[in-house]
């Protein structure tokens, strides 16, 4: 099977996450195939793949994690030159699809980022898209190719099953991750409750109120990413307000950018629980956290995908 694998399939990176491109190509059981980046004098983007591709199956591995665009860039001339050296299907994997947020007009004169960028990929080539746990569900239907999204749900809910759920309830931080969360809530037997929020800019939360109970409870706050950890912070002061025993972060995208770090540091959290979805530096690995893979859950689906099999039980609905 690996070597029908092999056969049929290029699997390449982006300079965002090597890292999870050969954890990926690991579980498959295939060599990650090699390609070039560099920058002209000009300080153009020169990218080359270095592996015949013709009539291959083309895999790339690629999260729009910080610099988004110039990851983004990147993985367009990659889908651009695999397409002019004839590959069969071009495959844009992207774990971290940071344009979701842009998904709507919700001021005056503002592009919807979210389906510009979906166009621009399938103009570059892109036949295909893989993707994990959109901040936007919606934004699945911004691409004329079909795309599948993969949850992050199946991760968390092996880790967290291991623990003592006796005393814990699921809290999402606001009331759009609440239909999310109690899902989860559901396959984990634990109630849930929801915070209600008011975004002030891009770095700065006002949490407003707390439905459900959480005194004398693990709560486990459960979000799509942490960038400036500016909804935690809120989150959690309010949940010790009302009387949490314990406090763990659960997130799917662990971008810590900014003041993160040491926002979190300074938050009495039991763990901090993301996944490799974005390359995480060691500078921001703190002591209580914990980086679950999500290479077998995209390894799986490139397999199901090259075999022709279906990869329903790995979407995100």
């Amino acid at each position: 099977m690996t070597e029908h694998l092999a056969n049929r399939c290029r699997l390449f990176s982006g300079q965002a996450h090597r890292e999870l491109a050969c954890e990926i190509a690991a579980y498959l059981g295939i060599p990650l195939s090699p390609s070039e980046t560099r920058r002209f004098s000009n300080d153009n983007l020169f990218v080359q793949l270095r592996d015949s591709v013709r009539e291959k199956d083309v895999y790339i591995v690629q999260p729009l994690s910080p610099p988004a665009n110039e990851h983004l860039l990147e993985l367009l001339l990659m889908c651009d030159a695999a397409r002019g050296a004839s590959a069969r299907r071009i495959t844009a994997v992207i774990p971290y699809f940071s344009y979701a947020r842009s998904d709507k007009k919700d001021e005056p004169r503002i592009s919807i980022a979210a389906r510009l960028i979906a166009d621009l990929l399938v103009t570059a080539g892109a036949n295909h898209v893989i993707t994990m746990t959109l901040h936007s569900p919606q934004v699945h239907g911004f691409f004329s190719v079909p795309m599948d999204h993969l949850s992050d749900q199946p991760i968390f809910i092996e880790y967290l099953r291991q623990k003592d759920l006796s005393r814990a309830v699921l809290v999402a931080p606001d009331m759009g991750r609440a239909k999310q969360t109690s899902k989860l809530a559901r396959q984990l037997g634990v109630p849930m409750a929801a915070v209600s929020k008011q975004r002030i800019d891009d770095a700065h939360v006002q949490v407003d109120s707390l439905i459900g109970e959480v005194h004398g409870m693990d709560a486990i706050i459960y979000d799509d990413e942490i960038a400036t950890a500016g909804t935690m912070v809120g989150t959690a002061q309010l949940l010790y307000d009302r009387g949490a025993r314990s406090i763990t972060l659960v997130c799917a995208h662990g971008l810590f950018t900014g003041p993160a770090i040491q926002r979190l540091q300074n938050l009495d959290l039991k763990e901090i629980i993301t996944t490799n979805t974005v390359s995480i530096p060691e500078e921001k690995r703190l002591p209580n956290m914990t980086i679950l893979s999500v290479a077998p859950a995209f390894g799986e689906t490139i397999r199901r995908n090259v075999e022709g099999g279906s990869v329903q039980p790995l979407f995100s609905y």
